[in-house]
């Protein structure tokens, strides 16, 4: 099958299209007919070695842990899929190897959920790691409530957006991060936007003048460290990229694939309580574009990565 893969650490020109290995459906796994994979971060963070002190790279390792796609083989011990369903997943395991930018995922059953019936496959591909990010530190770290006011930075990516959604899913208020040109969209969302930067603690404490009762960290840093000045008393505090953050009372987040989480996230989306916003496209030979667009840091929503069955056939004898 083809697929997307690379042998040593590097820029996005270590990335190969061409033959890869075909996948073993182990018995709680299925066989995914890939028809899109969403770009992350995370992608090229290990393509570049920067997770190799928690997770091995078996090479050739192929790229990706997002994808939307069909179940075309159960595994012997699989109930709960069958041939033809639709399904997404958060396809991550112990060890970089087998990745989802390839026409084919062996994906274990408790990576996956049924995909929203009302999404296309590249809206589906973008919801399974941002959104249970958004769900996982939303819902179980900073356990937002109805009134509440909630920061959420970054807020036109494809975490922050997520995120904003649930938070006004739950009735609370969201206030988010975004550069000047995506306010529209950040305002489209139910947030009130305000612009990175220079005097931002000013910016919040003028639409929340006594603080945040929570604060949702997408960047690290500096703007950490600005989240937790301007939380509220027994305000809380979360990041998923700045481990430092424990230093100032908050808690670091590491999205875990769940499936009945993505269960939760699938039937939101459903309920039209959340979207995903596909900024760009790209056929799977382009996924090294893909990743240096994804590197630039200026995404709205997510970059989505396709394979067109129809273009490339089906090869022979995998399943």
């Amino acid at each position: 099958m083809k697929g997307i893969s690379y042998s040593r650490y590097g820029g996005p020109e270590v990335l190969e299209y061409g033959e890869v290995r075909d996948p073993k459906v182990a018995p709680d796994a299925v066989l995914v007919k890939v028809r899109a994979a969403a770009v992350n971060p995370v992608d090229w963070e290990c393509r570049e070695g920067h997770l190799d002190g928690i997770l091995d790279a078996v090479f050739p390792v192929v790229t990706g842990w997002d994808v939307s796609g069909v179940v075309v083989q159960p595994g012997a011990a699989v109930t709960e899929f069958a041939v033809g369903d639709e399904v997404i997943g958060y396809v991550r395991e112990d060890f970089l190897s087998r990745g989802t930018f390839a026409e084919y995922v062996a994906a274990p059953v408790r990576t996956l959920a049924r995909k929203p019936r009302n999404l296309t496959y590249e809206e589906a591909a973008g919801l399974p790691l941002a959104g249970l990010t958004a769900y996982q530190v939303i819902m179980r770290v900073l356990e937002v409530k109805r009134g509440e006011t909630v920061l959420v930075h970054a807020a036109a990516g494809g975490v922050g957006s997520i995120a904003v959604q649930l938070v006004r899913h739950l009735g609370a208020r969201a206030i988010g991060t975004a550069s000047e040109h995506n306010h529209d969209f950040v305002r489209g969302l139910g947030a009130e936007p305000v612009t990175y930067g220079g005097s931002l603690a000013e910016r919040v404490r003028g639409l929340a003048p006594e603080g945040v009762d929570a604060a949702f960290d997408t960047i690290g840093g500096d703007t950490m460290r600005t989240s937790a000045d301007l939380l509220a008393p027994e305000g809380r505090l979360a990041s998923i990229v700045d481990p430092d953050v424990v230093s100032y009372g908050g808690r670091y987040c590491f999205v875990r694939p769940d499936a009945e989480d993505l269960r939760q996230l699938s039937e939101l989306a459903e309920q039209g309580a959340v979207s995903v916003h596909v900024s760009s496209t790209f056929p799977l030979e382009r996924t090294a574009d893909a990743q240096r667009l994804s590197q630039e840091g200026r995404t709205r929503g997510k970059i989505v990565v396709t394979v067109d069955w129809e273009e490339q056939g089906e090869p022979e004898g995998l399943y």
